[in-house]
């Protein structure tokens, strides 16, 4: 890499290669249409980067197709993502760290997702105290977003913020880059859509909303407080009448920009609880995984239980969570003690607890029983003189858990009862 002539007509230097490489690599991630893994990428590096390298910065690199790839949503539907090559995520992550540092300048305190150094649960936190202020709330949902931000509109905000012709020069034609479906087919986008899956597309769909909306609603109405996500919005107002009235106007604006509201999904909400006697029928909504609705508390000044309004883990994603130890079929790896098994399973017990432990921790309860019921599961297998009895796989349980308290992630804290 050191023989790198840097003398290109664009100002891309070895460097920047070098320093999205590495974000990329430590951000893993599958391979895409040319099925290199990063295992094989990392084999021959320096070949891989010095070819982008060269053609990125002479102006002659062109993206290859992105492939599609499926995911399950939670309500059902599918969603499709494009998977960029390795190589093309470098390229994007060259161009996003160039430029992101002056949108971040400019974009709304308001905006929470795929930002540096903010992240879901800040906006979550945000939520939960505009929650205890505001009684009403207009929950947002932009129906296929990734696949319906328009190019021109896009790339005039572009031209708002980056000067640099060979920037813009990428940008386009990662817009433009065509999509290889799970069927085989190439087929190519006309003038919307940015693919998500891709480095560079949660940046420019924040850039896109940041003008559609943000500063839009900052302007029509200083009245209404919001926290947004990505495209997750969540809207704050007084008054039931000026929630109806601004919902009218988002779906003006949305209209107005290329994009649409979710019918259904799009609600207007009352935040009830012990101060707030209003009768309406939608009193819960979701956000990031987490249901906000009326809930029961416990006044430590006044020393008794009242009706709050609070977030915890959302029934469909306890149902997630319920639908992968379902697909670990924990009670059948082959670990030959309970200490293999912890240590597979406790890379993603860590990863529940601390997402979804952030607020109301016990509500986690019926998701670590479960896991419990399987470890028992678990023992009677493994272990013949549980084989006949339930009762005695739950005591041998919780004498492992008396002997080694830290065993399992989850065991470090006293709000879990894991134990049926």
């Amino acid at each position: 890499m050191n023989l790198w002539n840097e003398t290109k007509s664009i100002p891309i230097s070895r460097l920047m290669v070098w320093e999205a490489y590495q974000k990329v690599r430590s951000n893993k991630g599958s391979a895409g249409i040319d099925a290199i893994g990063m295992q094989e990428f990392d084999a021959n590096r320096s070949k891989h980067l010095y070819k982008l390298w060269n053609r990125m910065a002479s102006g002659s690199y062109f993206p290859p197709p992105v492939k599609e790839v499926e995911i399950s949503k939670k309500d059902g539907t599918i969603r499709k993502l494009g998977i960029p090559t390795i190589s093309d995520r470098v390229g994007q992550m060259v161009v996003k760290m160039f430029f992101e540092p002056r949108l971040e300048l400019v974009f709304s305190p308001n905006s929470y997702g795929y930002r540096p150094k903010r992240s879901a649960h800040q906006a979550l936190s945000r939520v939960r105290e505009n929650c205890w202020k505001k009684n009403w709330v207009i929950d947002l949902d932009i129906k296929g977003f990734f696949d319906n931000i328009d190019h021109n509109k896009l790339m005039l905000a572009v031209e708002k913020h980056v000067p640099e012709n060979w920037v813009k020069l990428y940008i386009t034609r990662w817009l433009e880059a065509p999509v290889v479906t799970k069927s085989g087919k190439l087929t190519q986008r006309k003038g919307k859509g940015t693919p998500q899956g891709g480095v560079i597309s949660p940046l420019l769909a924040n850039l896109f909303l940041h003008y559609a909306f943000d500063t839009w609603l900052e302007k029509v109405d200083k009245n209404v407080v919001f926290t947004r996500y990505a495209d997750d919005v969540i809207l704050h107002c007084n008054t039931k009448a000026h929630a109806e009235q601004i919902l009218q106007l988002v779906h003006q604006r949305m209209e107005s920009v290329g994009l649409e509201l979710h019918p259904k999904k799009t609600k207007i909400v009352y935040c009830r609880d012990y101060r707030r006697k209003e009768n309406h029928p939608m009193v819960r909504f979701d956000f990031l995984g987490y249901s906000f609705q009326p809930r029961t508390a416990y006044s430590k000044k006044k020393r008794k239980l009242f009706l709050g309004y609070d977030c915890a883990i959302s029934i469909s994603s306890r149902k997630r969570i319920a639908d992968k130890l379902e697909e670990l079929k924990v009670n059948k790896l082959t670990f030959k003690s309970i200490v293999g098994v912890a240590q597979y399973l406790n890379p993603m017990i860590r990863g529940w607890v601390r997402y979804y432990g952030k607020f109301k921790m016990y509500e986690l309860t019926k998701v670590f029983r479960l896991l419990s019921k399987r470890l028992v599961w678990w023992a009677r297998k493994r272990y013949k003189r549980y084989k006949t009895s339930i009762r005695k796989g739950y005591k041998w349980l919780a004498t492992v858990r008396k002997q080694f308290p830290t065993l399992f992630y989850h065991w470090n804290f006293s709000q879990i009862n894991i134990i049926a």
